[in-house]
């Protein structure tokens, strides 16, 4: 198992929840490509682990999530490296985005450029009271690199994301709410259970059915991909599983389902 520098990785072996938690508090956990090589390793290390069934993303303290890249290395980069860098933090990102398994980014505090970012590559955003998202990027001159225009648009809209990405105006959490941005809001010191409460629900789940719906969903926004032909595929798909002759069994026999991801 790897070990890494810049987050904490917990397994639940009891529920297979995993928790990886961004550690560089005195930085408000910002993101530089030692904790990009990180995440893209943990989030490999992850996948390819049955016992992880589902994952929760957070962040060090109680101040911030991910507060942003870290400026002193990005003024070191020049166009070659900087689109390199861009290229990276995407693939990292996409591993989270792309994963069949359910990952939750619980947002505790500020999530401003990357770090917002990072918690919209996220299938659920669920934020404590305090949290702050935003992409202000313009203020440095430069724009986001790792998916900002593209989730952030897709999450609230064309016209809102302009308006957010060309002012760089930072969202409340309970504005966020409204806007679609997060998911759900509650109090700091509630954030991990509520997270963990409903991560928990979610894994009651077909493994396999969680992970096509994650991938149809997608689909969707996938330009060379049909999301209609995708859904039917996965709906065939699900016909040749056990967790399906589980299900269905279980609905009839009126008892709970036991399934297995397969």
């Amino acid at each position: 198992m790897a070990s890494f520098s810049n987050l904490l990785y917990q397994l639940d072996a009891a529920t297979g929840i995993l928790t990886i938690t961004l550690n560089r508090p005195e930085k408000l956990n910002a993101l530089n490509a030692a904790t990009i090589e990180d995440i893209h390793a943990a989030m490999q290390q992850a996948l390819d682990d049955r016992a992880v069934r589902g994952i929760i993303l957070t962040g060090s303290g109680e101040k911030a999530f991910v507060a942003g890249a870290d400026i002193a290395e990005l003024t070191k980069l020049d166009e070659i490296s900087a689109r390199r860098v861009a290229e990276r933090g995407q693939e990292a990102f996409c591993l989270i985005e792309e994963s069949s398994k359910p990952v939750l980014a619980a947002v505790n505090g500020f999530a401003l450029g990357g770090g917002c970012e990072l918690a919209m590559a996220c299938h659920l955003r669920i934020a404590s009271e305090n949290a702050r998202f935003g992409q202000p990027e313009v203020n440095l001159g430069l724009i986001p690199g790792y998916g900002g225009t593209q989730r952030l648009t897709q999450l609230v809209g064309k016209g809102k994301a302009l308006e957010l990405m060309l002012t760089a105006d930072p969202v409340k959490a309970d504005e966020a709410l409204r806007l679609g941005l997060a998911n759900h809001v509650v109090p700091q010191a509630e954030l991990l259970a509520f997270t963990t409460q409903l991560l928990s629900r979610m894994l009651t789940k077909a493994p396999l059915a969680l992970g096509l719906v994650i991938d149809c969903v997608n689909a969707y926004y996938d330009q060379e991909r049909h999301g209609y032909q995708s859904e039917a595929n996965a709906f065939a798909r699900c016909f040749a599983s056990e967790d399906f002759r589980e299900g269905t069994a279980a609905f009839l026999e009126k008892r709970p389902a036991a399934f297995k991801g397969n």
